[in-house]
């Protein structure tokens, strides 16, 4: 296992690399620079702009180099763990990110807990209990989660929040704790404000989960292996988790690479429509006004977290599932 996860390494190198030249280069496709969406902004605003200041600021952030220097000199800072500068907020990336980080990361993992909790004791029953009424029930509302969107069912319990339980929910706290010391009390506002996102980004996950769960488990279920070994007289829980479910749970052990960046950006119109502090609004912003370097960090992050979880992945998949090996394609 260990020349194995050293080459997986060894192979992050290159395409990391990769991806940071195409990530910088995409972010550079729109026309124009920061310090042009800059003066449009002014100028839209009806206010002077004083192009002295302008050329300064342009040789100031090096936008007056060419793209390639540009993206070598962002590379070699992120070899030395400097995120690079941000125009907007004019303050380093490090500094911009703050807390949103942390709450991002309370979101999403707060978030998957509740998809796994709910869905596979739903996806299980759903399974073992083929085409009884509680499996009609939990399809029809399976089916209601895919085809809700999220930002509207965020709409809809903003509403029934406030009016049932008078709780504004608008952000992840009361907004006289947004710049306050991490202390009991805004961690209390923090989980009283939680529950909302929580259930409407993992809404939709959640209903997909189940369908997956139940339809791998039934090919699993109506598998030779699990009709002789009933025949045999197994007892049924056992024989549901001891095999078939172990095998059922290939796909989802296989998302963890999909899992791991939504630490990163989170669900973006959810967290906009609730106002949520979080990093998707602030990578979405940094898109439109093209600051490349918050930006890049951002996409960075996310592309070297699927490299990450790509292997943890299959990592996990060889422990699984005894079917497969690290050595499978080499010749006996």
């Amino acid at each position: 296992m260990l020349p194995y996860i050293a080459r997986r390494l060894f192979v992050m190198i290159p395409t990391l690399l990769v991806i940071s030249a195409v990530v910088f280069f995409i972010i550079q496709l729109p026309p124009g620079d920061y310090l042009e969406t800059y003066i449009a902004e002014l100028q839209a605003q009806g206010e002077a702009v004083d192009q002295s200041r302008i050329a300064f600021l342009r040789e100031q952030y090096g936008l007056d180099q060419p793209v390639w220097l540009q993206y070598l000199t962002w590379l070699w800072g992120l070899l030395q763990g400097d995120l690079g500068f941000s125009f907007e907020y004019q303050l380093p990336v490090s500094d911009v990110i703050g807390d949103r980080f942390l709450l991002t990361a309370i979101i999403a993992v707060a978030t998957v807990l509740f998809t796994y909790l709910v869905a596979f004791p739903i996806g299980i029953y759903s399974a073992v209990r083929q085409y009884s009424a509680g499996d009609y029930i939990f399809t029809f509302i399976g089916y209601l989660g895919l085809a809700t969107p999220n930002f509207l069912l965020a709409l809809v319990m903003l509403y029934f929040a406030n009016v049932w339980f008078g709780t504004s929910i608008g952000g992840l706290m009361d907004p006289d704790l947004e710049d306050a010391p991490w202390s009991f009390e805004k961690i209390g506002s923090v989980l009283e404000h939680i529950w909302i996102p929580m259930i409407v980004i993992g809404t939709a996950g959640t209903a997909a989960l189940i369908r997956r769960l139940r339809a791998n488990l039934l090919d699993e279920l109506h598998k030779q292996y699990v009709v002789t070994a009933r025949a045999k007289g197994l007892a049924e829980g056992k024989l549901v988790f001891k095999y078939p479910l172990r095998l059922a749970l290939n796909p989802f052990i296989a998302d963890v690479g999909n899992l791991l960046p939504q630490i990163i950006s989170g669900a973006v119109l959810v967290s906009v429509v609730l106002g949520l502090p979080t990093n998707g609004p602030l990578l979405l912003r940094a898109l439109q006004s093209q600051d490349m370097y918050l930006a890049g960090a951002f996409l960075m992050f996310e592309a070297t977290l699927v490299v990450i979880g790509v292997m943890l992945s299959d990592l996990a998949l060889a422990a699984l599932d005894p079917r497969i090996r690290f050595t499978g394609g080499r010749r006996r």
